[in-house]
Parts: structure tokens; sequence; C-alpha cells
């Protein structure tokens, strides 16, 4: 049964959402799911998943009730994700709320993780539970599969959510025809890139970036427990032993064709399959979902960007614009030229802020969110 919200199931889902955006950095490849638990209109206890292999969201909600003396029996729980009924890393939370006593669960969304998939909501119900759960095209619920599209992409597509960052001038230049590239954007807008980079399970770039630039491409100046994975496009295998982004915090894995190099150590290799004599970038993306991406940060040079672009491959585009010009200079994509205007690719603007100085950016083609 699918039932519509009341005005105060809906600030009740509205606050689960809210804690499970906080465990974002946390908690890949778990989805970031918030709960909340309520009993006779009041605030009981709420929490989100944890690090993996921690307590997921039901667990921490129940036990921060209990912490402050709330007894569980007959409450409400309202969850962002369809409680687990399988045994991983931690119990199933769909047992542990039965166990509980809980009344009823409200659910934002049905879990399309082939070990849940509907048998956590049968599994309550099973118990006696009132299990509710949001229509699809409920605004709390599409807000609920936007916080984890990077799930729902692995889980459905069976490839990450592929995310471009890309930072310009007013005119298109990431850099001069030279390379000089720093910076063209502020500080405050570097560091809500790294944000960005944080929520990731990897950064993307290619071995040309690492070449000429040398990047580090971590998580520096944001308070988080992981380092996403970095990972380098690299099909003759050039990337030097003495490459920053090789260096910990966090793994580096290197795709390429053919044998694996000797002069990577320990680094992760991966031969990749090849199209056309490039490395098969959809390829890739299937290789890094069955590694547990959700969300796949892209921070590349023009060459890569356009490879991606042009496979259709690009899921939203995160651009950063420095209240500049620079004139002749590298493009943000190496795309080939249009015969027509109209051959270009529409996008839809899905969040334009000022960050510092500079402006973000944030636009996708219609409807990519669904799927």
């Amino acid at each position: 049964m699918q039932e519509q919200l009341d005005p105060f199931d809906t600030q009740a889902m509205s606050l689960a959402l809210e804690w499970g955006r906080r465990g974002q950095l946390m908690c890949p490849p778990n989805p970031a799911v918030g709960c909340t638990l309520w009993r006779d209109g009041a605030l009981i206890g709420a929490g989100h998943t944890q690090e993996t292999g921690g307590p997921h969201a039901e667990v921490m909600a129940m036990r921060d009730a209990v912490a402050k003396g709330h007894a569980l029996t007959g409450a409400t729980a309202f969850v962002t994700l369809e409680p687990c009924a399988h045994f991983g890393r931690t119990p199933p939370c769909a047992d542990a709320l039965v166990n509980a006593g809980v009344a009823r669960v409200v659910v934002a969304l049905q879990d399309p993780n082939p070990l849940v998939a509907g048998q956590g909501v049968a599994r309550l119900r099973a118990a006696g539970i009132q299990v509710d759960i949001l229509p699809k095209e409920h605004a709390l619920a599409q807000q609920a599969w936007l916080d984890n599209i990077g799930f729902f992409s692995r889980m459905v597509r069976k490839r990450p959510w592929v995310r471009m960052k890309m930072a310009g001038t007013l005119d298109g230049r990431t850099a001069l025809d030279n390379g000089d590239s720093k910076w063209i954007t502020g500080e405050a807008a570097r560091l809500d890139g790294r944000l960005w980079r944080a929520r990731a399970g990897a950064v993307l770039t290619g071995v040309g970036t690492v070449l000429d630039d040398d990047p580090r491409m971590d998580v520096r100046g944001v308070d988080t427990p992981r380092q996403p994975l970095r990972a380098v496009v690299d099909t003759h295998w050039r990337t030097p032993s003495t490459a920053q982004l090789l260096s910990p915090p966090g793994q580096a894995l290197i795709y390429g064709a053919g044998d694996l190099p000797s002069h990577l150590g320990s680094t992760i290799c991966v031969s990749a399959l090849l199209a056309e004599g490039r490395l098969d970038l959809t390829w890739v993306l299937a290789d890094l979902a069955q590694r547990g991406v959700n969300e796949l940060h892209v921070e590349a040079g023009a060459t890569l960007n356009a490879d991606l672009m042009q496979l259709d491959l690009v899921d939203e585009f995160l651009l950063y614009l420095a209240p500049k010009f620079m004139g002749p200079g590298r493009p943000l994509a190496d795309l080939p030229p249009l015969a027509k205007l109209s051959q270009a690719k529409p996008l839809e603007y899905v969040d334009v802020q000022q960050i510092g100085d500079d402006l973000r950016i944030r636009a996708r083609a219609s409807g990519r969110e669904r799927f």
C-alpha cells in the first residue's frame, strides 16, 4: 500500500532526509540513509548510516532513542530507504525494527539492491508492522532518489553516476597554451570542488593530466573519514612511479591496455578492454561499479572530457567559472566541430550559486536523473 503523507509525516520524513545527508561523506559504497523515530508527535531518536561495516540508520536512531530514555515499543520509524533484510557486514535492519516493537515504518523508496528489493518491507509486514511507502512521484521520494543517485545508478544501470567537474574562465579556457592554470578559480571554489570530490567513490583523470600537472587528487581541507579511489585512464602505462596521486592517503588504480607494467609496484593496475584502439570507457565505468563506486568524480583534461561527453557517459556537469577572460588557451573539452547549432546537446541548470568570487553551475540533460 502506498499513501500520501500528511503534514506531520512530511516533516518527519524531511528530517530523516536531512539526517541521511549527514552521512554522505562517510558511508559509500552504502547509501546515505537517514532515520527518525517518533511517538505521540515527538521526536525520540534519529540517526544515519555510518562507515562501511558500521551500524545503519535504523540502528543508530534506535540507539539514540534508548540513550535518551525512550522505549521503542509502538514508535513510528521514518526511513529514507527500505530497511535491509540480509546479513551483510551488519544484521538485517528489518529484524531490528521488528524486535524493537516498532508499530509503523514509513519508507521513502524501496531498495533496488537485489539482496533487499522488497524483502525488507515484506519482513516488516509479516511481523504485523504497518508499512507505508511513498509514491515515486512524491517530492520527498524524488529527493531521496537524488540524495543517493550514485547508489541507484550502480544498482540499476550497473555503472556510477558520472559527475564531470571543470573550472574555466568566462571564455571557456582552463589553462594557457603553455599549460599554466594555477589558479583560475579562487580558494573558496577549489574547496567546494574538494567537497564534491569527497562524496565520490572515485576520482577519474587521464594520464595527460598526470604528466602535465602531477595532481594529488586527494581530499584536503575537508573533514572526511575516507579518501576516494584515484583512477587514471592510461592506455600505454605512462604514469610515472613518482606521481603524487600514487602516494597515500587512499589508493590509486591505473587502467591501461595489454601486459601489466612493472614500474608501478604495488599500485592496482587493470588491463582494460579496448574499443577502436583506445580504452573502452564504458567498460571502465562498469568495472568501477563492480568495485563499489557509486559516484564518479571526473577531473580531467580536454581530451578525456571530450571522450566521455561524446560517448554520452557524463550524467552531470559541475562547472566553476572565474570572472575573467583568458583569450587563447586550452578548452574545457576538445570536442569536434558541429555542422549545425541544432546538434549541440541541450542541458538544464540544476543549481547556480556564487562561491567566493566564482560561479558554480550544475547542469545535466533533461530527465538524466530518471532511469
